[in-house]
């Protein structure tokens, strides 16, 4: 970095969409990939000051023991079971061992709630695109999203203006699987919800709903942060 005389590095190449890669490319990207970077950022004579981070919810998990809305102090009800969670925890893991290390640079790691816009193409958004959409029988979980301008603006004002440390970013509220599909227009389809991992793979692979195993967790019990902290930075 100090070849280029970069004093900041906003890091947004973090997969969080286990569809688009097997599990030693989400790996080899939100592991390695980090591990790399900060090495560099990290080295004698860097000019690196400020590194943002994007991460995700992804890295609280979705069980029925969660709180309501999780804080950026509290932890996963339980171990990852995703691949995809894996990488994430491990990447920040690394991103604030690198934080310890290199006390002369602000870090700042934003996990940022489910991703919708009309550039996007996501499993969820995928499946409210549809005419129908798959939920869990007997569940209608509450959901919490961020629209993708949003995210742009957040990595912005967290780049000249918040401070270091983790952020929750997402809309104040959450809204019933059932009125989201609602507001997009599609009418819900619900499983069985036993034995998901059954019938998830061919659904997906025959096109009909996108139902990788980071998704099933959030349609049986939704996910809910605490965006205030972020709040209070002044986004």
């Amino acid at each position: 970095m100090s070849a280029i005389g970069a004093d900041t590095i906003v890091h947004t190449g973090l997969m969080v969409d286990s569809t688009l890669g097997s599990s030693n490319r989400l790996h080899d990207t939100n592991v390695i990939g980090t591990l790399n970077l900060l090495a560099a950022a990290g080295a004698p004579g860097s000019t690196v000051r400020k590194l943002v981070v994007k991460s995700s919810g992804l890295v609280y998990g979705a069980t029925s023991r969660d709180p309501y809305a999780f804080t950026e102090s509290m932890t996963r009800s339980g171990p990852p079971r995703t691949s995809v969670e894996r990488s994430l925890l491990d990447a920040e893991a690394l991103v604030w061992d690198f934080a310890q290390d290199s006390p002369g640079v602000d870090v700042t790691l934003l996990r940022f709630a489910n991703v919708l816009g009309a550039d996007l193409n996501t499993p969820l958004s995928r499946n409210l695109s549809r005419s129908v959409c798959p939920s869990l029988f007997g569940y209608d979980p509450l959901l919490q999203f961020i629209e993708q301008g949003d995210v742009v603006r957040a990595l912005v004002h967290a780049t000249l203006r918040a401070e270091a440390g983790t952020f929750n970013v997402g809309g104040a509220g959450r809204l019933p699987l059932s009125e989201v599909a609602s507001i997009c227009g599609t009418r819900i389809v619900p499983l069985p919800p036993w034995q998901v991992g059954m019938y998830a793979g061919p659904l997906g692979r025959l096109g009909v709903f996108d139902l990788p195993p980071e998704v099933v967790p959030l349609l049986r019990y939704g996910r809910g942060m605490d965006t205030k902290r972020f709040a209070d930075t002044g986004f």
